[in-house]
């Protein structure tokens, strides 16, 4: 099965969505986490430092990730193990460096953030995040 991470980079109360570009296959035009495909023999925290780098330009500090959830979804017919992990630290400033995946990146507050494709991958954040500002 193909295996896909996406990252939230979150900052107090705010998550960094990504816009996805109207011609991809999955999701078009929908705001959702950066991430991708996990390549052979990489890891998830391989793929998913690979992805927010070639995605933001950001490279992830180590020790600064953990797991959100891993759900098995169908974005596009064949099913797909999702793996979502929230990013407290990174450096570099996201910037949105691939342009043919995205076309836009922005900042949201929790309770502005819209809706993700996946509700768990949505559930699973917001009840994090809401647990690092208690």
């Amino acid at each position: 099965m193909l295996g896909v991470v996406v990252g939230a980079l979150v900052r107090e109360d705010r998550v960094l969505l990504v816009h996805r570009s109207p011609s991809k296959r999955a999701h078009p035009g929908r705001w959702d986490l950066p991430g991708g495909v996990v390549e052979e023999g990489e890891t998830e925290m391989g793929a998913l430092a690979r992805e927010l780098r070639e995605e933001l330009g950001v490279q992830v500090t180590t020790g600064s990730t953990s797991h959100l959830c891993r759900v098995t979804v169908r974005p596009a017919g064949e099913p797909v193990l999702l793996s979502a992990w929230l990013v407290r630290d990174w450096t570099g400033v996201p910037t949105n460096v691939a342009p043919e995946e995205h076309d836009d990146l922005r900042w949201f507050g929790l309770a502005a953030m819209p809706f993700l494709p996946y509700e768990a991958v949505q559930a699973a954040l917001v009840g994090a995040v809401q647990n690092d500002l208690a």
